[in-house]
């Protein structure tokens, strides 16, 4: 059986919840052909992120790893295309570190692009009338940090690993309740759509060509 690593993150900036965890964890076990999903939590600390997500890699030696973060605000299942080298913390995280314009990984790329299908899952998601996008920033906080640190790792010490990615996802309605005004997504509707993301990580092996671009 091979396995796809799916991770959320314990909740951060005074939320209860995480939507990116309850998503990862409803995952935990499921099956699509071949491959079984494995679900592990991450702190939201830029120091703890990459001994978390490195032990994972070699213990569970996964073939594809989706990462999931919660993105208030969003409107959209979020596709990430690209991870870039800095850390520009807007606020502290839960550790209390807030690093401001320092890389990820001194000395590596500036940038990493994701090797999930990103094209192929939108044009998926939104044939199943999910609400998706292709995004081409995911910010410059602890998902962005985890996002590079897992595609260096996958480029560098664990090749093993053949997709590796990020996905936002928007608030769930009780968080939105919270935040008046805020955009948010079912849970089910999340579950959905990640696993359509998983499936879709598996069966296609070279993504489409899909207009999926932004003027800003």
């Amino acid at each position: 059986m091979k396995r796809v690593l799916v991770t959320g993150f314990e909740p951060f900036d005074g939320e209860s919840i995480n939507p990116a965890w309850e998503v990862a964890r409803r995952l935990d076990g499921w099956r699509s052909g071949s491959h079984a999903v494995v679900a592990r939590r991450l702190p939201c600390a830029f120091g703890a992120v990459r001994d978390a997500l490195d032990h994972e890699l070699t213990a569970l030696a996964p073939e594809i790893v989706i990462c999931v973060g919660q993105a208030g605000g969003r409107v959209d299942v979020s596709l990430e295309r690209i991870a870039i080298n800095v850390d520009d913390a807007r606020i502290a995280d839960n550790d209390g570190a807030q690093p401001i314009d320092r890389p990820v990984v001194a000395g590596a790329p500036a940038a990493y692009f994701t090797t999930l299908p990103v094209k192929a899952i939108l044009q998926r998601l939104r044939r199943a009338g999910l609400p998706a996008q292709v995004s081409n920033t995911a910010g410059t906080f602890v998902c962005n940090h985890t996002f590079y640190v897992l595609r260096h790792l996958a480029e560098t010490t664990h090749r093993g690993v053949h997709r590796a990615g990020f996905i936002h996802i928007p608030y769930l309605p009780e968080q939105a309740a919270r935040h008046p005004g805020s955009p948010s997504l079912a849970l089910d509707t999340l579950i959905a759509a990640l696993r359509i993301a998983i499936e879709t990580s598996i069966e296609v092996s070279d993504d489409i060509q899909l207009a999926a671009g932004a003027l800003h």
